[in-house]
């Protein structure tokens, strides 16, 4: 029904007043009880066999929403009737900021993808604590993902970061320190070694402060080189944060089918989408291999169909997330993936 019904319809908005009209809807319909039940009936598998105990959380399945859907914990309660074992809220920062200018959102229908350039909009870090305080209808695990302000200079990022994660620390179960969007000027240079190292560091001597420490995943861009994705395998290790998001949108346009023409007039801005599905698995296999097994991946990055999320798990991850394929095939992705994973048995 949403292939042939709903998406040619959200498809005739902009893509960005499609994701408000849709998300505002869905928090209005699923807020009636009856409607919630039925919607939850449909998407959720409850199956102990899809159950994962990773970074000392238990999910309840391996299918989550990743970061950028949810940026102020507005629809976490509407996401998780959809059958999410996870949601990620963010990318959040210390202070409320606007983002890039619009148009800053486009598909690429050719290639099941989109360019996004929306640039850490959201409403501050203070506003999402305040939706986290009253969670009620779910028990999903709620991941945050913090990130600087544009106007704070790099040598000060580690500063926005300690914010985020202070305030945020009694309302997510885990965390995740963004380095890698395309649309922060020279953010993606804090996944250098030293800086990166730094951060890092410095946000997991803090959480070793707190009684119970909780889970910190670093998310990298699927740009990097093989010699700093070992560069990430040390620093990952010498600051023994929990893991890894494999992988952010990239700047790469090398395997869209869409014309260079229509490229162009887009401009810069991250691409999502099925063109990322290869080099995402590359980046989650190589990582796994180069470990040696020992470290935690959530992978995310062209999961459209539940065979890609086969994959990135036979890859070496641990869990999925799914975004712009939620946007191109509909809700029923989370079952369809989690009904695939259950007859997986070696998974």
């Amino acid at each position: 029904m949403y292939k042939v019904l709903v998406k040619p319809l959200l498809f005739l908005l902009s893509p960005e007043k499609a994701h408000h009209f849709t998300v505002s809807l869905l928090k209005i319909v699923l807020g009636i009880p009856i409607v919630r039940s039925i919607f939850k009936k449909m998407h959720t598998i409850e199956d102990e066999s899809l159950h994962r105990n990773i970074f000392g959380l238990t999910f309840k399945n391996p299918v989550g929403l990743a970061a950028g859907f949810d940026k102020d914990g507005k629809y976490f309660e509407s996401m998780a009737a959809l059958g999410f074992g996870f949601i990620e809220c963010g990318t959040v920062t210390p202070r409320p900021q606007i983002g890039n200018p619009q148009p800053r959102l486009f598909r690429l229908p050719k290639d099941g993808a989109l360019i996004n350039r929306m640039g850490f909009n959201n409403e501050g870090v203070d506003h999402l604590v305040k939706k986290l305080k009253v969670r009620k209808k779910s028990d999903v695990i709620i991941g945050g993902n913090i990130g600087k302000n544009k106007d704070t200079p790099n040598e000060n990022a580690v500063d926005d970061y300690e914010i985020c994660f202070e305030k945020l620390f009694p309302y997510v179960d885990y965390f995740v320190v963004n380095v890698s969007s395309p649309n922060t000027p020279n953010l993606r240079a804090l996944q250098d070694r030293e800086p990166l190292t730094k951060l890092l560091t410095h946000l997991q001597n803090l959480n070793h402060s707190k009684p119970t420490p909780k889970p910190i995943l670093l998310k990298i861009a699927p740009d990097l080189n093989n010699n700093q994705l070992d560069d990430i395998l040390e620093i990952v290790k010498d600051s023994k944060i929990s893991g890894v998001i494999a992988t952010n949108t990239t700047i790469d346009r090398s395997k869209l089918t869409t014309s260079k023409n229509e490229i162009e007039k887009i401009g810069n801005g991250g691409l999502s989408g099925a063109p990322l599905k290869q080099r995402s698995t590359e980046v989650i296999r190589y990582l796994n291999e180069h470990s040696k097994g020992n470290l935690k991946i959530i992978a995310v990055g062209g999961i459209s169909s539940e065979q890609d999320a086969i994959e990135k798990l036979k890859a070496g991850a641990s869990l999925v997330q799914i975004y712009t394929g939620l946007i191109y095939e509909g809700p029923h992705l989370i079952r369809n993936i989690n009904e695939a994973i259950k007859k997986e048995k070696f998974i």
